[in-house]
């Protein structure tokens, strides 16, 4: 590429009009405010009073002068800025003639708007694009861009394109070189050494330890679960996540995660050695967190898709398989509840014996059979009513050999943390885990504190088991149960596992506390927002103020309230005014006709007077600070804001903790 990275699109339009502007952009750069309008009033040529008017629109937009092809600017804009000045647009290709003519407007309109040269601006360039690269992942291309607009946006001419990318690529490079640098010095040499040893291939295998350890489970199994559980505990041993990289960006070690976990060995053995160490830090920091959620993920699938689904599978063919006993029963229990219920009343006259009624019934059906149909029905239907999951539950506590391999050591390798909704169901399961481990018996009192999370159907298989003497608590049903609450609780995120990344609490990984106040200054820069939040705060109530009434169901008024503190905003009642009369105004970044608020270069007198415009009064706001102003003329589209005048006194302001106003506008 001529430009080493830039794109053919991004090299079209930089300083020059690739195509036609949208009428949004029309708008925003070429609407002339009042200040401009009385500049080209001082013209007397018409193609001197176009040219400067299109060359104010002009520098807005690029952000540079066309000084050699003062004419290359699309028709659309030209006509656009020739109506305001009531000048044919033919008269444009005159403007130019005169060299010098082009030069002296450029150096008006430059101190008029306040442009600076690019050395002006290029440390601050230069600290913007570096705490980009150091915040984001960005790509050099992304950069040029957002450079671009910053200095636009700040009012620097901008320099030549070779200047520029030159600049964003040192940048880039100095910040990647700074972040090696800082990642490779805060990894202990023993470490450093171990993470170059996952790159070696031993003997006995065809892919190196890192290949190995960076390959996820593909089924899952109780001995697939102990086989990630030793990932874990394998890949916490080598001592990455104890290295202290707080000051360094999450997305930082991400990205350079992304690169290492795609690369092959020797690509990564042939990197420049800062660079090497900072990747694979930052690759077996990113396989601490995989593997643990891979070891969750294993958990799960085989809670649902073995354990479960297989215990259902066979209580469903369990039922099946008992329904031939129980329907003999049924039917047996059925003819003699039919003899029973067609016993006829005692009466005065004539009494019905106990024993009369057991001839009847032993007639139909003999006392062994019905019996032994009793004794069929209660082996093979629930004591409890109020859980249909009695049958799959029982099979389920057949598969505990399953999960005793494994829940001693998930609660040793992997650190849960709960809610408290979840710390019962922690501490279930680690007197399951004790339990499983060791080989006495425990009788009810031993799990009394537990004794509110075994409900339903679990209340039997866990204190009743017939096998077990009476009292004695069953081991393999208890730990079954205890895992189900676990599971539950796990997707629920009442509980959660430290490190982990998807199984990890979701407000976790917040930065707080020190860590974001030394990654503030430059989170801060990379998003150009200022320390004191109160601007902000005023631009978001500006725009609340301006948007409100045009958003679908709106109010055609509102307010809102800045302060120390917050923002707060209110729909209002009553309009004034109209949105033909504010146009008539003519600030800037307003649309005429029926469009924005103008800004402070407007007419203040007029909207204190209300002649043609809402009537802003001191008696209803007062003056308003000059920041506040601000933040509701660029929530207006301006671009040239001073301030928004109130009144005579619109400029006059102390400071103040909070300042209250409103904006009664009809038909916006």
């Amino acid at each position: 590429m001529p430009f080493e990275f830039l794109s053919d699109e991004q090299v079209a339009r930089y300083g020059r009009f690739p195509q036609e502007p949208s009428v949004a952009e029309l708008e925003q750069f070429f609407r002339l405010d009042r200040v401009a309008l009385e500049q080209v009033d001082k013209r007397r040529r018409p193609s001197t009073r176009l040219g400067w008017a299109v060359q104010w629109g002009t520098v807005r937009m690029l952000g540079v002068f066309l000084i050699e092809k003062p004419t290359a600017v699309p028709a659309g804009a030209v006509g656009f800025v020739a109506e305001q000045v009531g000048v044919d647009p033919a008269e444009f290709a005159e403007y130019g003639r005169r060299a010098q003519t082009v030069y002296e407007h450029a150096w008006e309109i430059r101190e008029l708007l306040g442009y600076r040269d690019f050395a002006d601006g290029e440390a601050e360039l230069r600290r913007f694009v570096a705490a980009r690269v150091w915040s984001t992942t960005e790509g050099p291309r992304a950069l040029f861009d957002r450079a671009v607009v910053h200095l636009v946006r700040e009012r620097v001419l901008l320099p030549g394109i070779t200047v520029l990318t030159r600049l964003v690529g040192e940048v880039r490079r100095a910040e990647n070189a700074r972040l090696y640098g800082l990642l490779a010095e805060r990894t202990p040499a023993e470490t450093a050494a171990v993470l170059r040893g996952l790159l070696v291939v031993q003997e006995d295998r065809r892919v190196s330890e890192l290949e190995r350890l960076r390959t996820s489970p593909v089924k899952a199994s109780g001995r697939v679960l102990v086989r990630e559980l030793d990932r874990v505990s394998e890949i916490a041993g080598f001592g990455a996540g104890r290295v202290q990289v707080e000051s360094v960006p999450a997305v930082k070690l991400a990205s350079l995660a992304r690169y290492g976990m795609a690369s092959k060995a020797p690509t990564l053995r042939d990197l420049e050695e800062r660079r090497q160490t900072a990747t694979l830090l930052a690759t077996v920091r990113h396989l601490e967190t995989a593997s643990i959620d891979d070891a969750l993920d294993v958990l799960d699938l085989l809670i649902t898709s073995n354990l479960l689904a297989k215990a259902e599978r066979a209580g469903k063919a369990e039922q099946l398989r008992t329904l031939p006993k129980l329907r003999s029963a049924a039917r047996h229990v059925a003819s003699a509840m039919e003899i029973l219920m067609s016993a006829p009343q005692a009466t005065e006259d004539r009494l019905v014996s106990l024993a009369e009624v057991w001839n009847e019934i032993e007639r139909v059906v003999p006392r062994e059979k019905l019996s032994a149909a009793v004794e069929v029905i209660a082996a093979f239907v629930p004591a409890t009513d109020d859980d249909a999951a009695a049958a799959w539950r029982a099979e389920l506590v057949k598969r505990y050999r399953t999960v005793q391999q494994f829940i001693e050591l998930l609660l040793e390798t992997i650190e849960f943390r709960a809610v408290e909704a979840g710390q019962p169901v922690l501490a279930m399961v680690a007197a399951a885990a004790a339990m499983a481990k060791a080989r006495r018996r425990y009788d009810r009192a031993d799990v009394a504190a537990h004794e509110d999370l075994v409900t339903g159907s679990w209340r039997p298989l866990v204190f009743a088991n017939p096998e077990l003497p009476a009292g004695q608590v069953d081991k393999a049903a208890f730990t079954l149960c205890a895992l189900m609450h676990l599971h539950a609780a796990l997707r629920r995120r009442d509980v959660f596992a430290v490190g982990a990344d998807r199984w990890s609490a979701p407000r976790a990984r917040l930065l707080e506390g020190a860590g974001w106040e030394a990654a503030r200054p430059r989170v801060l820069a990379a998003l150009e927002l200022e320390d004191e939040p109160a601007g902000h705060l005023a631009e978001l109530a500006g725009s609340f103020a301006i948007m409100g009434p045009r958003m679908p169901g709106g109010a055609s008024s509102g307010s809102a309230r800045v302060g120390a503190t917050g923002v707060w905003a209110s729909v209002l009642e009553g309009v004034e005014g109209s949105a033909q009369g504010v146009g008539e105004a003519g600030g800037e970044g307003f649309h005429r006709g029926g469009g924005d608020l103008v800004d402070g270069a407007g007419d203040a007198d007029r909207f204190a007077s209300g002649d043609g415009g809402p009537a802003f009064g001191d008696d209803v706001l007062g003056p308003l600070p000059k920041d506040l102003g601000e933040a509701v003329g660029l929530a207006a589209g301006a671009h040239d804001v001073v301030e928004l005048a109130v009144g005579e006194a619109g400029a006059q302001c102390g400071d103040v903790d909070a300042v209250g106003f409103e904006f009664h506008v009809e038909g916006l």
